[in-house]
């Protein structure tokens, strides 16, 4: 009787991120973007009196990267639809044994 692919363990190279490492890595975007908004902020208040211009850039680059930062942090990658592999044991790494000079095989 053959088993199906459900009964079969996964492969470890095939297994998903552990949610440790995957909260652990959108955590660092949302640090990195929101350093990057106080950096904004932070020229924002230097620039205005040199150009407004690049300081509303800056204050709208300020306003839009926690929204961004928010979304890219919540957002948990897609899932893959490659097939699932398991392993077969047996599959391919049968050998067969051929009969020896006395014409007997070995069986187990």
């Amino acid at each position: 009787m053959r088993r199906s692919n459900a009964d079969e363990p996964p492969l470890i190279t095939t297994a998903p991120e552990s949610s440790d490492d995957e909260y652990d890595r959108r955590r660092k975007k949302y640090a990195i973007m929101m350093s990057l908004r106080a950096a904004c902020v932070i020229a924002a208040a230097c620039t205005y009196r040199v150009s407004i211009l690049l300081a509303l850039g800056f204050v709208v680059g300020g306003m839009v990267l926690p929204w961004c930062a928010v979304i890219i942090a919540n957002d948990r990658p897609a899932r893959k639809r490659a097939p699932k592999t398991a392993y077969r044991p047996g599959l391919g790494s049968e050998r067969a044994l051929t009969a020896g000079d006395d014409g007997r095989t070995v069986d187990g």
